[in-house]
This record gives C-alpha cells, sequence and structure tokens, in this order.
C-alpha cells in the first residue's frame, strides 16, 4: 500500500502529460469551428457573385475545373487551358471536396473550412516538439496553448479558402525535424524528411528556399560527429527531387515549360514593382483586368507569363532604386504590419492600427525571443534564425501581406515565447521521454538525446 501511495502523484503527472496535446488540440479545433460556423455562409458562393472569387481564388477555380473533368487547368474564372500557375496539393484536395458536396456548394464551404481548421488544429503537434526541443516542456505546452489561441491561426483557417493551414503544418513539421535530423543514423530518416520537404513544396513552393540552409545545418553536425554526411545529404536531396519530378514532368507535358512546381513568379514581381501608383494595385492579374484577362485567353499562359518577365525585368533595370526601397518597404511591412496610415488607408482599413501594435508585439518578442535563445544556446537558436532570415526573402521580392507569413508563424510563436517567459521557466530537456500520445512520434525522434 505505502508503494502504491508513493508513485501516485507520478501517475497522475505521466496522466496529465498523456491528455496535455489531445486537450489542446480539441480546444484548437472546437474554437476554429465556432469561427467556421460564423464565416461558411460568408463565402460569395451565391447566384449574384458569379466568378465565386473568395471560395479559394486561383485554387477555387483550378478545383473547379478538376472536379468538373477539365483537368488541371483555368486558374481564373473563364475556362481556359492546362495552367501551373498553382501548385497542385491544395486544389486536389479542393476539388475533392467539391467532388463530393457540390462545386461552390454550401456544403462545400463549410467542409473545407473545418479540414483547414483541423489542419491548423493539429499543428499544435510539431509546434509542441519544436519548443521543448529548443525551449523546454513548459514552455512547449505554453506554446501549443497559444497556439491554439492565436488570432492569425484561427482567422487563416477557419475563414480563407487557401493553403494556410496545409503549408503550416507540413513545413512546421519539417522544421521540427530539422531541429533534430542530425542525431539519426537511419537513411530512412534521412529519406523521409527530404520527401516531406518534396510534398510541402507541392502545397507551397516557397518553403524550398530553406531546405538547402536547413540540410547544410543538420549535415555539418553529422560531419562534426563523424557520420556519414555526404550519403544523408545526397539521400535527402534525391527525395526531395523524386516527390518534385512527376509534376515537372507534367507541367513540361501539358506547357512545354521546365517549371518543378509554380509558373507565376515574374507574374508577381511585375504585378508588385511596376510603379504605376494609377493602377490598380493587381491590374496586372487577369480576373481584376478584363484588357489582361484577354490577353491571357489569346496568349496562352506561357506567352502571357514571358511577357510580364520581360515588363519586369526591363522594369527592373530602367528603375533600380524605386524597385529597392518598395522591397524595403515590403519587408519592414512583412514585420509590422505599416504600410500607410493615410486617410484612405484608413477608410479601406479600419482596423490597421491595431493590427500595427499587434504585429509589431509579436515581431518584437520573435527578436527578442532568438536573441534570448542565441546566447543560451546557438545551436537551438540557428534553425529558427534560418528560417525567419531566408523564408520572406521571396515575399520582400513579390508581396509581403500577412497571410504569407503563415508557413513560419509557428516558428515566430515559438520565438514569441521564448521572448516573453523568464528564464528560469526555459529549460530544454537533455531527455525526452515519451509517455502516452507523445509515442506516436518515438519512432522518430527516439534518438534526441541533447538540445543540440
Amino acid at each position: 500500500m505505502t508503494t502504491s501511495t508513493g508513485h501516485t502523484p507520478r501517475a497522475e503527472h505521466a496522466g496529465s502529460r498523456r491528455w496535455l496535446l489531445p486537450v489542446i488540440i480539441l480546444a484548437a479545433f472546437a474554437l476554429r469551428m465556432v469561427v467556421v460556423l460564423f464565416t461558411y455562409r460568408g463565402l460569395p458562393f451565391a447566384e449574384e457573385y458569379l466568378s465565386h472569387a473568395q471560395f479559394g481564388w486561383e485554387m477555387g477555380w483550378i478545383a473547379r475545373a478538376l472536379a468538373s473533368g477539365h483537368g488541371f487547368s483555368s486558374p481564373y474564372y473563364p475556362w481556359s487551358g492546362p495552367t501551373a500557375m498553382q501548385p497542385p496539393l491544395y486544389p486536389f484536395l479542393l476539388s475533392l471536396v467539391f467532388r463530393l458536396f457540390g462545386i461552390y456548394s454550401i456544403a462545400s464551404g463549410f467542409v473545407i473550412l473545418s479540414i483547414n481548421s483541423l489542419l491548423s488544429a493539429l499543428t499544435c503537434i510539431p509546434i509542441y516538439y519544436s519548443a521543448k526541443y529548443s525551449l523546454g516542456a513548459r514552455a512547449a505546452k505554453i506554446a501549443a496553448w497559444i497556439w491554439a489561441l492565436y488570432p492569425f491561426a484561427i482567422y487563416f483557417s477557419a475563414g480563407r479558402v487557401w493553403e494556410y493551414a496545409l503549408t503550416g503544418l507540413l513545413f512546421t513539421t519539417c522544421f521540427c525535424i530539422a531541429q533534430r535530423i542530425h542525431h539519426s543514423a537511419k537513411p530512412l530518416a534521412w529519406l523521409g524528411w527530404g520527401a516531406l520537404f518534396g510534398l510541402t513544396a507541392l502545397s507551397n513552393p516557397s518553403v524550398l528556399s530553406t531546405l538547402p540552409f536547413l540540410l547544410l545545418m543538420a549535415l555539418y553536425r553529422v560531419r562534426r560527429s563523424g557520420g556519414r554526411w555526404l550519403l544523408y545529404g545526397a539521400l535527402t536531396a534525391v527525395a526531395a527531387i523524386v516527390v518534385l519530378t512527376p509534376w515537372t514532368v507534367r507541367n513540361y507535358r501539358a506547357l512545354g515549360i521546365l517549371c518543378p512546381v509554380r509558373d507565376n513568379f515574374w507574374l508577381e514581381v511585375y504585378d508588385d514593382n511596376s510603379g504605376d501608383a494609377s493602377l490598380d494595385p493587381s491590374s496586372a492579374h487577369p480576373d481584376a483586368n478584363p484588357a489582361e484577362m484577354q490577353k491571357w485567353l489569346s496568349m496562352g499562359e506561357p506567352g502571357f507569363l514571358k511577357e510580364k518577365h520581360d515588363l519586369a525585368m526591363n522594369y527592373i533595370h530602367q528603375h533600380p532604386e524605386f524597385v529597392i526601397r518598395k522591397t524595403m518597404r515590403r519587408a519592414f511591412y512583412y514585420w509590422t504590419g505599416f504600410w500607410s496610415l493615410s486617410a484612405q488607408e484608413l477608410k479601406e482599413q479600419p482596423y490597421e492600427p491595431g493590427n500595427i501594435f499587434y504585429v509589431c508585439c509579436i515581431s518584437f518578442l520573435m527578436l527578442r525571443g532568438v536573441l534570448r535563445l542565441w546566447h543560451r544556446n546557438r545551436a537551438a537558436a540557428l534553425p529558427y534564425l534560418i528560417l525567419i532570415a531566408v523564408f520572406p526573402l521571396t515575399y520582400y521580392i513579390t508581396h509581403s501581406l500577412m497571410d504569407y507569413r503563415l508557413p513560419i508563424e509557428p516558428a515566430i510563436l515559438v520565438l514569441a515565447v521564448s521572448g516573453a517567459l523568464p528564464f528560469r521557466r526555459l529549460h530544454p530537456s537533455r531527455a525526452i521521454h515519451w509517455i502516452g500520445a507523445e509515442r506516436a512520434l518515438e519512432p522518430v525522434f527516439a534518438a534526441e538525446s541533447t538540445t543540440a
């Protein structure tokens, strides 16, 4: 009896840890579903909104084409030919919903927002393990709970039809693995990591910009420990390439272009760097400009995008100072939310001051957190530095809207927790004890024994 009583507190503690992540995930999902109930009927699928633009925009139009038997095509409302304007993963998911519940139907709106909400809630898992590895179990629990309540995560999953939640879950998992992959001596683990990165790129190719740096970081640590770094690097790269190859071949056969994932980069560069303030900011996009739509339909996708490439390059060569200034302004906006407080801006965006304050606070805590982590454990801080330094570069030269931060928002949140918590609450564990629900990831992370 005495022995049994002595173990009761430990058993109760183990039981609480066993249910920690499921409780957080369920709470996150329930909160998002409450928001879904208020938003799904607002998707413009009624007859007066013939283009159904906000039901996924380009991804929704491609999903409509897939569900209608036209293949991966028609990235804008008029029917057109094959396209590579968007990565394939989310349009295929959305097209499956359309096939089962109806194209642009109320039921499809509810289902796809519910799926987004579930994916966002499941992101609590890699957030927890990422924070646990670098900051300790207490901070990991706080980070997971904050993600469950995080306004950005809730809004962009429960209120918007796009790939944010899917990319966020996949990319945060890639990052979580990147933190500790150097501990693994199993070639299969490196193959799996590369394949997962390739799959994530099929949701949002911008994540590929971080793979070389995260891989080099991991390989450097393997080399220092005397491991087979060259083999592991080759396996990871080959796995990512193998996953991307079928879609690359499809794009070449359908469009005659060599394009691993999507082909609209130069359209976005031209769209936000033309410098003509008298034009609508999206005037280069066919869905916002009838003249551009006519050119799109007559020239075809490859010809239209080739023209935008030439126009963008000419403008950059003729106005380099303007492009540099605007790039710096977009970078500032990316981390502060501030673009303008003019009367026109405040009229169109009345909540802009509050959003600026919110984004600035998160960015300040992020910077404070990464500095504290750098002084405490540089090896743990380096992956985060790679993420926040490399990933946004694509958006600095195209568009820097707040929703384009979503793939790295989980890492930003973990750093913000590091910046907000007292040092005494940051205790990176030197050994991971797998209890309850955590056992699901034991085969992947069993080799972890130190923080770096």
